[in-house]
């Protein structure tokens, strides 16, 4: 079998352990997602969803367990390392789309690649290429402030691919957004991921947005189970 994109194994995490108001958080995950598979991770507020992501895209270490990304085992890598990994095979997008407010569209897509050695031209290039994408190409020298909710996402989008990561990691990506622009959006997300073939875990509480997915997981009790 080939190395998954993202496997997780035995992953535990609490907080203030050992004292009295300790909150296990993560009971023991275990975790499989193979390349070009998108699962969506179902969870109400303060079950631990973002802890799990966290864990997962190596900003946060876990307590025991052991995170591989593409068949490497990250435990024991240096900082360094591990944010190496994180730059160039980890992919994010948060619920607020966090846009540099005095950069461009273009430039917020075009910084990640710089910071990853690309050559400005081939990623002024590149990011014009997922802005049509995404059908903003004609924004692409528009601040976030001069965009709607919905195109400033769409920038997320981009800039989250702009590494050509091996995995996207997304919480709650369309939850500040209304129904409708959240539907059309989450279709873009989608359709964006499948073209590029990467894997995908996707936190959701909108089960219908779920059900769009190739696998829906909950996490209940600091455990997961199929939804």
């Amino acid at each position: 079998m080939s190395d998954a994109a993202l496997e997780l194994t035995d992953i535990t995490k609490a907080y203030n352990p050992g004292k009295p108001n300790e909150v296990k958080v993560l009971r023991g995950v275990d975790l499989r997602i193979e390349g070009g598979e998108i699962v969506a991770l179902v969870a109400p507020s303060g079950a631990g969803k973002s802890t799990l992501l966290h864990i997962a895209g190596l900003l946060d270490l876990p307590d025991a367990g052991t995170v591989r990304i593409g068949g490497t085992d990250m435990s024991g890598k240096s900082d360094r390392r591990r944010t190496a990994t994180r730059r160039e095979e980890v992919g994010f997008i948060y619920q607020f789309h966090h846009l540099l407010p005095e950069f461009s569209a273009l430039e917020n897509i075009v910084l990640p690649q710089l910071a990853n050695a690309t050559p400005r031209a081939e990623a002024e290039s590149h990011a014009r290429d997922l802005l049509a994408r995404v059908g903003i190409a004609a924004r692409a020298d528009h601040r976030p402030a001069a965009l709607s909710g919905g195109e400033q996402q769409r920038v997320a989008f981009c800039r989250a691919l702009a590494n050509a990561p091996r995995l996207l990691l997304a919480d709650e990506p369309t939850g500040n957004l209304d129904p409708t622009t959240s539907d059309q959006v989450f279709g873009t997300l989608m359709e964006l991921v499948r073209a590029t073939g990467l894997s995908a875990l996707i936190a959701t509480h909108n089960l219908a947005l779920a059900a769009r997915m190739d696998r829906q997981l909950r996490l209940s009790d600091g455990r997961l189970e199929p939804a």
